[in-house]
């Protein structure tokens, strides 16, 4: 029996979707002209960035298909609200599952509409903001032959090339070097796409669905699962509370994951070079400063959102990814990739010599 069939989801997703879109905004303002080039150009730059970063990585994903959809701002909230309700639809089941038979009443339903909104309104916020992201929970129409899509947010992208006045050829081909990194990393390593679906399962199952306790908690419940699948977590708060031991050692794992994921495709794209993107010193340097430049109103809200913690992955990973390439070169720190049980702790994260003291003796 499917959740619709059981009772209500936890999240009125229709309503957090056209909340979101609704929220988003379309973006800068192009013409007819100006949006089919910049689709156009997006799509090349994408195939394009492919054989780059296998020429750095030595990965080769191309024998998986995980296709490039360039969307708006409305797109990519569809896209998301779609890959969260998959994500969350078994700790759905398992609630409705605790409940015995019991029948559902009024609040049942209205909460559902207020976590909707609520979730509707933060992805409009980062739906204005996100450049990219490689979703690997999709499944198209032939999901047997396909593993995720790759979003990119053409309408931020021009946004973000304006105001940081950038080549935007340059621009483009460099947040596309980003993202296509994370879609070679899932198709060139199948097991990791796998691997990340069995954390979830595992946070699920460890969830707790006590009546008295779910109650008054499923929201925060709900919220502790989805920073669990982002990987992200800032010091102690009330989700920390909530979580059980072994979904703190859960969450603990995935953020060295989204670490180790995402300073890696930040290498990736600055270690193309200038012979590829000519501009790239200087896109990095004010893409940097943008970061650094923001309102104490905005930085207060990313906080709030986590995404303080997601600025420090990029920069945490970073440091581990060059740190162990230097020490045993790309071939070497490509035994990451082997298995779950290779790729690196949290601690070794901060402390890239442990991971290739383990990987690879400390002989290294």
């Amino acid at each position: 029996m499917s959740t619709r069939d059981s009772g209500p989801e936890l999240v009125d997703w229709d309503l957090a979707a056209r909340t979101g879109k609704r929220l988003a905004g379309s973006g800068p303002q192009v013409n007819a002209m100006e949006a089919q080039e910049t689709v156009a150009e997006l799509h090349r730059f994408a195939s394009k960035a492919e054989g780059y970063v296998q020429e750095v990585t030595g990965l080769d994903g191309s024998a998986v298909v995980a296709p490039v959809m360039v969307v708006d701002r409305g797109g990519w909230v569809t896209a998301n609200t779609e890959s969260l309700r998959t994500v969350v639809a078994p700790l759905t089941e398992k609630i409705h599952e605790a409940r015995q038979g019991r029948s559902f009443g009024p609040l049942d339903y209205i909460g559902p509409k207020a976590t909707g909104m609520e979730t509707g309104a933060f992805l409009a916020f980062i739906a204005g903001r996100v450049l990219g992201q490689f979703d690997p929970f999709y499944n198209g129409a032939n999901a047997a032959a396909e593993s995720g899509r790759l979003l990119l947010v053409a309408p931020n992208v021009v946004h973000v090339e304006r105001e940081l006045d950038v080549v935007p050829r340059d621009f483009r081909l460099w947040v596309c070097l980003h993202e296509e990194t994370h879609r070679v990393q899932f198709t060139a390593v199948p097991w990791l796409r796998e691997h990340l679906k069995a954390e979830i399962k595992e946070f699920v199952a460890s969830t707790q669905v006590d009546a008295s306790v779910l109650t008054a908690n499923v929201r925060e419940v709900l919220q502790a699962l989805i920073r669990a699948v982002r990987g992200e977590g800032d010091g102690l708060n009330l989700l920390d509370v909530l979580q059980t031991p072994e979904q703190k050692a859960i969450v603990k794992r995935v953020t060295a994951l989204m670490s180790l994921l995402e300073g890696h495709a930040d290498v990736v794209m600055d270690r193309v070079g200038p012979e590829v993107i000519p501009t790239v010193d200087t896109i990095r340097r004010r893409f940097q400063q943008r970061r650094r430049g923001n309102s104490g109103v905005d930085r207060a809200v990313r906080r709030v959102l986590g995404m303080e913690a997601k600025m420090r992955q990029y920069r945490d990973g970073a440091a581990f990814v060059n740190a162990v390439v230097e020490l045993v070169g790309m071939d070497g720190f490509n035994r990451i990739w082997e298995s779950a049980e290779t790729l690196p702790t949290p601690g070794e994260i901060a402390e890239p010599r442990q991971w290739v003291d383990r990987v690879h003796g400390s002989a290294a």
